[in-house]
């Protein structure tokens, strides 16, 4: 029997993509499952394959917590927060833009957290995943709202495990580089150049979150390589950014 068979999960975001493919693989392995996305249409169509309950919720998708726990029996044993805004730009980007990347892709992730954390720590278990991004470990050329909100929600699921582990809640942040979804041809011509040659499919992504949560692991690496940039990064920053210019650079030329 699998691991999640009856598990309670929310996915948001899962109206295509990598919340598509979470939500298929958590059914697959017999859980019980609720999507949310800001397309009604979306959510609806993944349910109606997996067996699903679409709940859209409008704005924060946070606020899918208590219509899930009504529509799952009470209690959520595993969170998704999945829903992205991958926001373009740089540090002249309009005030609204770096607003709304800060709430969708950060401030989602602590209100939902907020909600969860005090049933799940006072039945001692719990799962929260947040799809994150190689670009929370590392950066995106092009992409300063993107780049800058990741790096905070990386941050935030750190925060959660080195507080919470001990306490039964488990957390996963998931950090690919391209995957071929609507995000990457949204990332135009710099996620041609940088994500686009070594991009995968949705389902790889659920793959590596499912042998990953199997070997307790938070960071979930669908793209292995990242892991040796971000040793890079870490060690030797100046190496590391001259290469980030470097693509920079070549993105710039015309």
């Amino acid at each position: 029997m699998s691991a999640y068979q009856d598990q309670r999960v929310v996915v948001t975001g899962a109206g295509g993509g990598i919340g598509a493919a979470l939500a298929h693989r958590f059914a697959a392995e017999g859980a019980t499952v609720v999507v949310n996305d800001l397309d009604p249409a979306r959510a609806a169509a993944v349910a109606g394959a997996i067996g699903a309950r679409a709940i859209p919720v409008p704005g924060d998708a946070s606020q899918i917590v208590a219509a899930a726990r009504e529509a799952l029996g009470g209690t959520v044993d595993v969170y998704c927060a999945n829903a992205g805004l991958a926001s373009g730009g740089d540090a002249a980007a309009d005030e609204a833009v770096w607003e709304a990347a800060w709430q969708v892709n950060v401030m989602a992730h602590v209100r939902a957290a907020r909600l969860l954390l005090p049933d799940w720590v006072e039945r001692g278990s719990g799962r929260f995943v947040s799809t994150v991004s190689a670009a929370g470990l590392l950066s995106m050329i092009g992409a300063a709202p993107y780049s800058v909100t990741k790096h905070g929600a990386l941050a935030f699921a750190e925060w959660l495990s080195l507080t919470y582990r001990h306490r039964g809640v488990q957390v996963h942040a998931i950090c690919p580089q391209g995957v071929r979804t609507d995000m990457l041809t949204a990332a135009g011509s710099a996620g041609e150049l940088v994500l686009a040659p070594t991009a995968i499919e949705p389902e790889a992504v659920a793959d590596a979150l499912f042998d990953g949560m199997e070997k307790g692991r938070f960071l979930i690496l669908p793209h292995p390589e990242v892991a040796d940039y971000y040793a890079v990064r870490a060690t030797d920053p100046d190496r590391w950014l001259s290469g980030m210019n470097h693509l920079q650079q070549t993105w710039e030329t015309p």
